[in-house]
């Protein structure tokens, strides 16, 4: 294993351990576990998203106890997708508009979008990217758009202070890295190491520190905005792909944790999802007199998927990992957080 591109890269960004771990709990198809100085874009994806789960369990408590109960059972977590948010129109300062600040970055990888799906309840719209060479294999992003047209004036100037700030951490280089990735489907190891912290930094929150009272104008239209303001580009919540959903939920409740007591299912019936609440976090202010806050809101949390096959008409069976715009608006319920954000501190980091 330490000899696969997979297991360098991981044990170079986030040391043996965490690779030996992350590469021993997560399930992993045999072809992405190439030995070599050559890594295919698939190994390279798969990379990333251990690397952005790796990034999840460290703050989201219930995650982070799921896998130890998988740990401890001897089983592994099957990573289904991960979800991203961003907002449709060009606010984000010196990052692209939308999904594009991910496309640029998912396409070279090899993610192709799968389908569309209108989330009008919440004003947003989400599209599933799947991996091309191993769709059933290397995680899906569900990446879920906001369109700012369709709240209040004053909810538009809020989220334009908020997203202006952002800055772009995609240098030159890891630019032409990932066009030479896009033409070529591959790159060496070594560049691979030196190429992903930047790329990861788009997965986090690239503007400056929000205003109270602008995450406070966010929250009363959209609690997905709000989210935006203190969470950015990171993980929303991350997914195992279990065999009943039933049974896994019934032994987290028995376990005290906070996962939802009804199971979404999907118009077909062949995709069933539940979620648990949001990790609360506490994310730093600004005041209106240029002080530093603390509050806890919501933060990313951990889902729970069971997907069935279905015949295609050439005969053969398919494992459907398409989504449900029911069961997504649902499960985007578990940022919503409560109304009770209490004042941690009032001073201490710095903007």
């Amino acid at each position: 294993m330490r000899t696969t591109g997979l297991h360098q890269v991981l044990a170079a960004l986030r040391g043996p351990a965490t690779a030996d771990r992350l590469t021993r709990i997560v399930a992993l198809h045999g072809q992405l576990l190439v030995p070599g100085v050559v890594m295919a874009r698939a190994e390279i994806a798969m990379s990333l998203t251990l690397l952005l789960f790796d990034d999840l369990l460290a703050v989201v408590p219930e995650a982070r106890d799921y896998v130890g109960d998988l740990e401890r059972l001897g089983r592994t977590f099957v990573f289904d997708h991960g979800a991203l948010r961003t907002v449709q129109a060009q606010l984000h300062g010196e990052l692209p508009g939308g999904e594009a600040c991910f496309t640029r970055i998912l396409g070279p990888l090899g993610y192709t979008l799968q389908s569309v799906y209108p989330l009008d309840r919440l004003g947003m719209t989400g599209r599933a990217y799947a991996q091309a060479d191993f769709p059933e294999h290397v995680p899906q992003f569900f990446v879920s758009e906001l369109h700012p047209e369709g709240f209040s004036p004053e909810f538009r100037a809020a989220l334009a202070h908020v997203l202006g700030t952002s800055r772009d951490p995609l240098d030159s280089w890891t630019r032409e890295q990932l066009d030479r990735l896009a033409a070529q489907g591959k790159l060496p190891v070594a560049t691979v190491i030196d190429m992903l912290p930047s790329v990861l930094r788009c997965f986090a929150r690239c503007h400056a520190l929000p205003r109270w009272a602008d995450y406070e104008t966010l929250r009363a239209e959209s609690a997905e905005a709000a989210w935006i303001a203190t969470e950015g580009g990171a993980f929303n919540h991350a997914t195992d792909r279990v065999a009943d959903i039933e049974a896994v939920a019934r032994a987290q409740r028995a376990a005290g944790r906070s996962i939802k007591e009804r199971i979404e299912v999907s118009a077909t019936g062949r995709v069933k999802q539940t979620a648990f609440r949001a990790a609360t976090m506490a994310r730093a202010f600004v005041t209106a007199e240029e002080s530093i806050v603390f509050r806890d809101v919501p933060g990313s949390f951990h889902e729970i998927i069971e997907r069935q096959t279905f015949r295609v008409p050439e005969g053969s069976e398919r494992l459907d990992l398409g989504f449900d715009t029911g069961n997504a608006q649902e499960i985007f319920k578990m940022t919503r957080g409560t109304d009770d954000h209490q004042l941690a501190a009032t001073a201490g980091a710095s903007p």
